[in-house]
């Protein structure tokens, strides 16, 4: 309720009635609200606060509005209660200036108290009649898993990265690098001391980013699960990193063979070789080092576990081990129905923690391109099909991003974004927001980098049909279409003018995006996709000459501007990604 709302209402040619039964009585550090306000009102309705809570009700009336009344107009069911009366009495002497003064002096230090509660975004009201309003996250765990196969990131884009967590109130990063020595192959070995110092560097950036640095290890490819010493081996890795700060662990089984065994033993304790008796052997893992470690180590969050069956929604002889017998403190990760599926659904989330016996967390293969679908694929499509109410399904999303740490920042804008509050996400904003950030707020750079993402759009999946998450290029396959349809409707000119625009601003656009974008990451790792795009661009451009001299009889002319669109396209597409830098190489 503003001032200047009430002054507009008691300026209007009516009788003006404030409803001070939740707000008089010295709730708001005055006895009546409306004194805090600037207005006389007519009319003023009273209740229980009069009588400090017996039942009562009371309308007091301005001498100027008394002839609008008759007797019987105001009815009260205990208005004249003697006992009510008389305790009415009492509190109106009560509230002098000196509880009044407290009230406003306690509603100070309540709304400085609230003021500094995590989620609150701003604290409104007057004494001790006050509300808070709250932005909390839909999701506990938002953020990015580093899980992906070939070259992992550099250590400055870890820290890059975790300062953009922060900055997007994304609270989660799982370290889980496929090609670090030490978190697959070699899980047995100690990190060098070089390694655990820089691993330190990256908790206390995430601590300071109030991001939880969750530290996974993948022991599934050689270890033997009846070996003590094996065991021994994981809680002192995990006790390593404990002693740098880190408060949240992983165990990874996924992309392992769980049809054998890696060592006679698990045989002999836990029968031949099946998903099932994998299970048996894992969960006996699991749950010790729950018992064993977390459970002993203070601050220690529950453990997570990447299971090998970690896609899809049926029921198996190995989940139905994990269901029954796995610690039901133990977070289990799940990627969807695929490995890399083409939407994630609140069905098939919940029909996934059905076959689990818990509610799932999701690993959330995108941006991801690490997988032959992908080839010379860079993915800056939005974050988008992932259905609103998955909060209630799931714990939370980590997405798997890009080799490429900084174009990766486009799609985790929109994870942040969904995990924060799924039922109002909206995927353009999203995508127009992550543009936004990288452009600084300069609306050409915006629209460039917008263009720019639509020609990266395509998101492939792993499914075997060949389904894809998003299309590639959808608003210029649209502006395409409508040249198409004007063309064929006769306005040749018509056509070439819609379209040329946009085919300069894609021209334009990576010059335009180097010159800018204040990230060198995001232009260093887009570097390959920017040549190739300029070269398409123009090619679009002299392609268009070409027709309108074609169209006004210029038959040299055009044929110039065809070869050279030509020597375009071929440059073009002999652009190659950068070596060593994305798995799978390609163009």
């Amino acid at each position: 309720l503003t001032d200047e709302f009430v002054l507009a209402a008691r300026a209007l040619d009516a009788l003006l009635c404030v409803d001070e039964i939740q707000t008089g009585v010295g709730r708001t550090g005055s006895f009546f609200g409306f004194e805090q306000l600037g207005v006389r009102p007519d009319l003023v309705t009273m209740a229980k606060a009069l009588a400090n809570g017996l039942p009562i009700g009371a309308l007091l009336v301005a001498d100027g509005a008394t002839g609008a009344f008759a007797p019987g107009d105001h009815g009260s069911t205990f208005g004249g209660n003697p006992v009510s009366c008389a305790a009415a009495c009492a509190v109106v002497e009560a509230v002098d200036d000196a509880l009044l003064a407290n009230v406003r002096a306690q509603g100070t230090a309540l709304a400085d108290g609230l003021s500094a509660l995590p989620g609150v975004r701003a604290v409104h009201g007057r004494g001790l009649l006050l509300g808070a309003v709250v932005d909390r996250p839909a999701m506990r765990h938002r953020g990015a898993i580093e899980g992906f196969y070939g070259s992992p990131w550099a250590a400055e884009e870890r820290l890059d990265q975790l300062a953009f967590y922060g900055r997007f109130k994304l609270n989660t990063y799982v370290y889980a690098p496929k090609d670090d020595p030490y978190h697959r192959d070699q899980w047995r070995e100690a990190y060098p001391s070089d390694r655990l110092e820089g691993l330190r560097t990256l908790v206390d950036t995430a601590i300071a980013n109030h991001v939880r640095f969750t530290f996974a290890v993948s022991p599934g490819v050689s270890i033997c699960y009846s070996d003590p010493a094996d065991l021994a081996a994981l809680t002192a890795k995990l006790e390593a990193v404990y002693a740098l700060g880190v408060r949240s662990f992983s165990i990874a089984l996924d992309d392992i063979d769980h049809t054998r065994w890696n060592c006679p033993a698990d045989g002999d304790r836990y029968g031949a070789a099946s998903t099932a008796a994998a299970a048996r052997a894992q969960v006996e893992l699991l749950n010790a080092v729950q018992a064993g470690f977390v459970a002993t180590h203070d601050s220690a969050e529950p453990l997570q576990v990447v299971p090998t069956e970690y896609q899809g929604t049926r029921d198996s002889p190995y989940r139905t081990v994990l269901r029954t017998q796995l610690d039901p403190q133990i977070e289990i990760m799940w990627t969807g129905a695929y490995v890399v599926p083409d939407a994630i659904t609140v069905a098939q989330a919940e029909a996934a923690a059905g076959t689990f016996g818990r509610p799932v967390y999701v690993w959330d293969n995108t941006p991801v391109n690490d997988y032959p679908p992908t080839e010379g694929r860079l993915v800056l499509a939005p974050y988008a099909r992932r259905e609103p109410g998955l909060a209630g399904q799931v714990t939370g999303i980590v997405l798997n991003p890009m080799n490429q740490a900084a174009a990766s920042k486009v799609q985790l804008v929109g994870g942040a974004d969904f995990t924060w509050n799924d039922t109002a996400y909206d995927p353009a904003r999203a995508h127009r927001a992550a543009a936004d950030h990288l452009a600084a707020g300069d609306p050409r750079t915006t629209e460039a980098l917008l263009a720019f993402f639509d020609l990266e759009n395509l998101a492939p999946t792993s499914a075997g049909s060949g389904i894809v998450s998003q299309p590639q290029a959808p608003a210029l396959a649209a502006r395409l279409d409508a040249f198409r349809t004007t063309w064929s409707g006769g306005d040749r000119a018509g056509a070439i003018a819609g379209l040329r625009p946009y085919a300069e601003m894609l021209a334009g656009a990576p010059a335009l995006i180097r010159a800018n974008v204040a990230d060198a990451g995001f232009v260093a790792d887009c570097a390959p996709w920017l040549d190739a795009t300029a070269l398409w661009g123009a090619a679009l451009v002299t392609t268009l000459d070409a027709i309108a001299a074609e169209a006004a009889g210029d038959t040299a002319g055009a044929a110039v501007s065809r070869a050279t669109a030509g020597d375009l396209v071929a440059q073009a597409t002999a652009v190659e990604t950068v070596p060593g830098e994305t798995r799978p190489q390609g163009r």
